[in-house]
């Protein structure tokens, strides 16, 4: 997952730049500042000018997880090194919609909905919360640009547009994996999808990055960016592409849609809950990838850096004392007889005040949204994996009269979901 040394006389680049990291490119020529990265950090500190890191993100969803997570980490890295991120919200292409790993056209998003999604995406990145709390350093002066890139894009009139589509070919477009398997299985390909990478790599130009960070699904665009920053007569980007974090699942990617991820704005206790269950294979990605923890240096026992993995991950999102209390409260929750620790955890609460009684229990779930629905929640519970303050739930039509049977006690959903039942 780390790449491997530089050949001889090539300078070597830090650890923390290495770490995790899946590519980077160009890797050419020592000492030439446009094909080895060591070279232009050198270059930086010597003049005292910042490189300026690009990330984009199109604001599609309204929640980050973990998965998103890794490349904010590697951004906020760089400005902890002193140097510039720049943080490009797609607004415009958010609009269009990133054809990479999709098999069809992706619904157009309004304008509406994506600044709506972009204001979730910078709170959760840490706007207004002190640097050692943020994922993203948003205070310290020249240490981060939040640009739009509706702000080149909108006004681009078809003169400019016919000049970009210009720089690239459809042989080019169809070289792309994506389009290339759309195009063999004969799944349409609309002419604006691509545009989706010019576009891209022509922020770019407009911010003058002097490297690109993607995961490794971006090599396409994050190259088009260099492209056209030659086109244009400025000095091209390096590409740095960092993995696919696998999904809860160990095996699949980290996908809301997949249902195997661990969001950002999730509670302590849920966010532990989830990541102290991840199958032994992936505890050291997740270690490597969302830690700074040194893993030579960790037990070789697997439970043992499950926990620490877990613990750590919830700590830098959550504080100290917050990671403690979710080891401790799954602990007595998973753990314990039935109802033992349960008065006493911080468990996130669910109301049963959109509940109308009385409620079978499969309703119930659905209703408090520990399930998608309530056919989920019928299988869930007759796969005994629901459990009320310990007691496992075997009737999916259990019936309760009313909120004060169950006001206080913890609803369970296997050994990653708790939500507290709260009257109101």
């Amino acid at each position: 997952m780390t790449a491997a040394h530089p050949p001889v006389g090539q300078i070597p680049l830090p650890a923390w730049l290495e770490r995790g990291m899946a590519d980077l490119f160009p890797a050419g020529m020592a000492g030439d500042q446009d094909q080895q990265l060591g070279a232009r950090l050198e270059g930086a500190q010597s003049s005292g000018v910042p490189l300026r890191v690009k990330l984009g993100i199109d604001p599609t969803g309204s929640a980050i997880h973990l998965g998103h997570s890794l490349l904010f980490r590697k951004l906020r890295a760089f400005q902890d090194a002193g140097h510039t991120a720049v943080l490009i919200i797609g607004d415009f292409t958010a609009r269009i919609g990133d054809p990479t790993g999709k098999g069809t056209t992706r619904v157009q998003l309004s304008e509406a909905a994506v600044e709506a999604n972009a204001a979730t995406y910078l709170q959760q990145l840490g706007l207004g919360e002190a640097p050692e709390r943020a994922l993203l350093d948003f205070t310290t002066p020249g240490r981060l640009e939040v640009r739009r890139n509706s702000e080149w894009l909108a006004g681009l009139d078809l003169p400019q547009v016919i000049e970009l589509l210009g720089i690239s070919t459809v042989g080019q477009m169809l070289a792309k994996e994506d389009f290339a398997n759309r195009y063999g299985s004969g799944t349409p390909i609309s002419l604006h999808e691509f545009l989706y990478p010019l576009l891209q790599g022509y922020d770019s130009v407009q911010v003058r990055a002097d490297l690109e960070l993607g995961g490794t699904d971006q090599k396409f665009n994050v190259a088009m960016g260099r492209d056209l920053q030659r086109h244009f007569g400025q000095r091209p980007q390096f590409g740095m592409l960092l993995p696919i974090l696998p999904g809860l699942d160990g095996v699949q990617k980290m996908s809301k849609s997949l249902a195997n991820t661990v969001g950002l704005a999730e509670d302590p206790l849920s966010m532990y809950s989830k990541l102290e269950k991840v199958p032994d294979g992936v505890v050291d990605d997740y270690l490597t990838l969302l830690t700074d923890l040194d893993l030579a240096a960790l037990p070789e026992n697997p439970r043992q850096r499950q926990k620490l993995m877990a613990l750590e991950i919830t700590r830098a999102r959550h504080g100290a004392a917050a990671a403690a209390a979710a080891q401790a409260d799954a602990a007595s929750l998973v753990g314990g007889a039935a109802g033992a620790g349960a008065a006493e955890a911080e468990v996130p609460e669910a109301s049963l005040a959109a509940v109308n009684f009385p409620a079978r229990a499969f309703y119930l779930l659905s209703a408090v949204g520990i399930c998608a629905s309530s056919s989920e929640a019928r299988r869930q519970i007759q796969g005994g994996g629901v459990k009320l303050d310990g007691e496992k739930l075997a009737d999916p039509n259990q019936e309760f009269a009313g909120p004060e049977a169950l006001a206080g006690k913890v609803l369970q959903l296997g050994k990653k979901t708790f939500r507290r039942l709260v009257a109101g």
